[in-house]
């Protein structure tokens, strides 16, 4: 079988800061003997989750077993996802923003046995419904455990507890019709009614000028799919909350933004 050396688009800080997770890691287990040092095992974790490299090439190349990439995969993962931060935590930050951007995004599927609760009807694929929460220059404060990909916006920033965090913060939050009716701090555009048929000359304005700001937004929705591993789940659409906190957790330090 071939092998090739491939570039990872990250830092040496946040291979360093996973490396040192893992060492810490296996310091309190003690004993273990390992395949890979820490910082190989940091490089291969990376590896899958920002270039999305399926688990065979990756034992490929770093010559282990598909079994033993797949568990140091999985071990660094849950590790990162351990360190990532609830949304009482998140919100002691975004309570500083002049205003919130919050927006929802579908992560791609595998079907599966079950897959009714994971089909969203608005995309027309299976796949999970994951809230991304910017602030006004679009940088990713915070992204929420997935929900089955049926689950509607207002729904699962309602199941989150978005809505009610963000309006006993008082920050002023920009979202799309999608969450219509969430009351609170949250705004959302006009929308035309059987009563209404057409909007008035300055709502128009007032959604012209909403779509901009909300617009900045999709930066951190893009900042998300930027980890190739989203591009399409292939896993049990369960582990989709641990790769999105691990993938949060580096995209701080990434961005030397780390919350600790």
């Amino acid at each position: 079988m071939l092998s090739y050396p491939s570039a990872v688009a990250l830092s040496s800080r946040t291979l360093n800061h996973m490396a040192d997770l893992l060492r810490a890691e296996r310091a309190r287990r003690r004993g273990r003997w390992w395949r890979l040092d820490a910082g190989r095992q940091a490089l291969l974790a990376l590896a899958q989750l920002r270039n999305g490299d399926t688990i065979a090439r990756l034992a490929c190349g770093f010559a282990v077993s598909v079994s033993t990439a797949w568990r140091y995969v999985r071990e660094a993962i849950d590790l990162l996802a351990a360190h990532a931060e609830d949304l009482n935590a998140a919100m002691r930050r975004i309570g500083r923003l002049g205003y919130a951007i919050l927006d929802g995004t579908l992560i791609p599927i595998d079907r599966v046995v079950d897959q009714r609760p994971y089909y969203s009807g608005e995309h027309k694929r299976h796949g999970v419904n994951v809230q991304v929460i910017a602030d006004c220059a679009g940088r990713l404060i915070w992204a929420s455990p997935a929900l089955p990909g049926a689950a509607h916006d207002l729904t699962a920033a309602r199941t989150h507890g978005l809505t009610d965090a963000l309006t006993s913060a008082n920050v002023l939050t920009f979202a799309d019709k999608a969450y219509q009716g969430a009351g609170g701090s949250v705004h959302t555009p006009f929308k035309r009614r059987s009563h209404r048929p057409r909007l008035s000359r300055r709502q128009e304005t007032v959604n012209r000028h909403h779509a901009k700001i909300r617009a900045v937004g999709e930066r951190a929705v893009a900042t998300i799919k930027g980890w190739k591993v989203l591009a399409k789940l292939r896993c049990c659409p369960r582990r989709a909350t641990a790769i999105v906190q691990a993938i949060l957790v580096l995209h701080h330090v990434q961005t030397g933004r780390d919350p600790r």
